[in-house]
């Protein structure tokens, strides 16, 4: 008996195989470009999109043959064959979502693949309720199973060759779509080819839907789930395009930021942070290789009067001379560093001795000596220099800087314009600075600290939204000192670890204060330093500040740089998840000036990003500044991150950061840091409640 086609038919499966295959080619893309949870739900919902795709064109295929007997097919069995569609889709996706596809995988992938196609046909072929059962020609069996293996070989090589995201991808994806989609086609009619119906075959339970019914259907809610998947493919990689446009632009600016963090803007020569590195570089090397290096102080003497008498644009191209004479007398592997105003630093990377830097310390002495020309002026200047030599004098950056910088204070104690070597008997702190250090030991326990707060407004209203906690101390002779002054210092002897949890327990018990005297529940943000936040004990100490002031968790936020979290990224993980855990929310201070991964942010259980005033200063009229401004907040705001904006001072500012989409601001423009009674008046009279009264709870 011999059977007939619906060419309609037929070519609307060809186009429904195509689409399918096309499907499939873009969800390779998609999967191979997430990872997680997202990978596995691309993997889950293409396997059925694209089974469900290359089954209905296996069937529609099927509708459109017809014989001179009704035709019916079996529910179970049909479904069984959409099962196996199914689950081969996911195999192939799965195989070509891998790093790497060698030709052994290709061969047994293909395999299974063209063998599972072929279980599906002739699954489908078996649902025809037919006696009595058709046969199969053994060579055309054997030719439609030779094109299934050799379409899923193809197949897979081709999605897993153009899987990559771009421009011309889109077209070679459309091309060899077609060419996949007529090779399933293919494959297909060449099986029903080799179908055999004996003459006298009959339809056991005749056809329970009508057949043009039943193709319409099939072909519109196919088609339904192909377009719905390629649509939310086609959103996912324009979001994710978008996004690692956005993240591309910040990391160029963050590259930039890096260069100008790590050196001096007026003379381009590394800076401290750089020049520490490098120090610490050559210790090693100097260790691996038993050789020695050596760090000079050079101080020119008397530059403040050069600044004073000719101007601050003479005094910086004075520097820029003396940086570039300094340059020219080291070597390539040597590192000439400016530390600010007029220090300067040179590391000697590899040196026999002591003799060695005392000779290079000579030239330069001779080399500053000759006169500089500057706006058709003479001018003369004389250096102190300083020399630390490692191992005899230190065994790190900061220990071999300071002797250095020590015996640099003893040339110009000495009458200035020498050169001497660090000696033990040279002190390596000054009085002023040893004796500051000693008050600030004895401050807390004085109680000389005490917090002044300010404000976080919203954007869009200008409400007060929360509050940042700064440290400030009044020293008893002194006044107040300046944050500047021995914020530093704390840091460099430890003291900022009990200064940081006094903080965190003040801010806490502040805040709980003045929302029990019927204050709005604000939330207060505190900074955590980089040692404080490497303490083993820094969530416990929290927790206490917490549990003794009664404050709830999410009327907390820790305020950690950037810098910080990425120095051991693992380990501040576990710590910011924890803290996240608690309630407490945590945002990234002074974000863009440190050194951030990208690929780490969105790992950070974080709540907000903190731009620095560095950019804000200039946002309204610097370009660069705008552009680094506008792609962090359209980072954030696809990370879902709210973003706060420090420093702002002018109307101008406010209205860029508005028009740009920030969220918050703190700065001058609504009022700078003040202290509790100050705070508390201010906010009392914003938000229309009671004047203080004696009973005021503010400390």
């Amino acid at each position: 008996m011999l059977g007939t086609y619906n060419y309609g038919l037929v070519v609307i499966s060809v186009l429904v195989a195509i689409l399918a295959s096309y499907t499939a080619l873009d969800l390779a893309t998609r999967i191979s470009a997430s990872r997680g949870r997202a990978a596995r739900a691309w993997l889950i919902g293409g396997a059925f999109s694209m089974g469900s795709g290359i089954w209905s064109m296996h069937f529609l295929g099927m509708l459109a043959f017809s014989l001179p007997v009704p035709l019916g097919y079996d529910l179970p069995i049909t479904l069984l064959s959409m099962v196996i569609a199914v689950v081969v889709s996911g195999f192939a996706l799965h195989v070509v979502s891998q790093d790497s596809l060698s030709l052994r995988k290709l061969a047994i992938g293909g395999v299974i693949m063209g063998l599972g196609i072929c279980s599906m046909h002739y699954t489908g072929m078996a649902a025809m309720q037919t006696h009595p059962h058709p046969t199969y020609d053994p060579l055309l069996f054997a030719a439609s199973l030779a094109i299934a293996i050799a379409a899923a070989l193809a197949a897979l090589w081709i999605a897993f060759t153009l899987r990559a995201e771009s421009e011309w991808t889109r077209y070679a994806k459309l091309g060899s779509a077609i060419i996949m989609g007529f090779a399933i086609t293919g494959m297909h009619y060449t099986g029903m080819a080799a179908a055999h119906f004996a003459p006298d075959t009959i339809c056991v339970s005749g056809p329970l839907v009508d057949n043009s019914w039943m193709a319409g259907t099939l072909t519109g809610t196919t088609l339904v789930i192909l377009l719905v998947t390629l649509t939310l493919s086609v959103i996912d990689s324009r979001m994710i395009s978008r996004t690692a446009g956005m993240a591309a632009s910040l990391q160029r600016a963050n590259d930039e930021l890096q260069r100008i963090a790590l050196h001096d803007p007026l003379t381009k020569l590394p800076n401290r942070v750089l020049l520490e590195d490098r120090i610490e570089q050559a210790i090693a090397h100097a260790e691996r290789s038993k050789v020695n290096c050596a760090v000079l102080f050079v101080d020119l003497d008397r530059f403040k009067v050069v600044n004073d008498s000719l101007g601050h644009f003479v005094g910086d191209e004075l520097l820029r001379g003396v940086a570039s004479r300094l340059q020219g007398l080291v070597r390539g592997e040597d590192t000439v560093s400016r530390m600010g105003g007029d220090e300067f630093v040179l590391l000697l990377r590899e040196v026999e001795g002591t003799p060695d830097a005392l000779d290079v310390a000579s030239k330069a002495l001779a080399a500053l000596r000759e006169p500089f020309r500057v706006h058709q002026q003479e001018l003369y200047v004389t250096p102190s220099i300083g020399i630390a030599v490692y191992p005899e004098h230190g065994n790190t950056a900061q220990m071999l800087i300071t002797r250095a910088d020590a015996a640099m204070y003893n040339v110009k104690k000495g009458g200035r314009n020498d050169v001497r070597v660090f000696a033990t008997e040279m002190s390596t702190f000054f009085p002023e600075r040893l004796m500051l250090e000693n008050d600030l030991r004895r401050a807390l326990e004085r109680h000389e600290f005490e917090l002044h707060y300010q404000p976080k407004v919203e954007l869009a209203d200008g409400s007060v939204v929360g509050m940042e906690a700064l440290v400030r101390w009044r020293h008893p002779r002194k006044g107040l000192v300046s944050p500047d002054q021995f914020i530093p210092l704390a840091e460099e002897s430890g003291l900022i670890v009990p200064i940081g949890r006094w903080v965190i327990e003040e801010a806490c018990r502040q805040n709980k204060a003045w929302q029990d005297a019927g204050m709005p529940h604000l939330r207060v943000a505190v900074n955590i330093s980089g040692l404080q936040f490497r303490q083993k004990d820094l969530l416990e100490s929290i927790g206490y500040a917490l549990g003794s002031s009664g404050l709830a968790p999410e009327c907390l936020e820790v305020e950690i740089t950037e810098s910080v979290v990425m120095q051991n990224a693992s380990d501040a993980i576990v710590t910011l998840e924890r803290l996240s855990a608690m309630g407490v929310h945590v945002s990234i201070d002074d974000f863009g000036t440190g050194y951030s991964s990208l690929s780490y942010l969105k790992r950070f259980p974080i709540d907000k990003l903190k731009i620095d005033r560095s950019f804000i200063r200039d946002v309204s009229s610097d370009m660069e500044d705008a552009a680094i401004v506008r792609a962090t907040i359209g980072l954030a705001h696809n990370l879902r991150l709210r973003v706060v904006a420090e420093g702002v001072e002018t109307a101008e500012q406010l209205e860029f950061l508005r028009a740009l989409g920030c969220d918050e601001y703190q700065g001058y423009y609504k009022s700078k840091p003040v202290a509790p009674a100050e705070f508390e008046r201010v906010l009392r009279a914003e938000l229309g409640l009671l004047p203080l009264t004696q009973t005021s709870v503010a400390a």
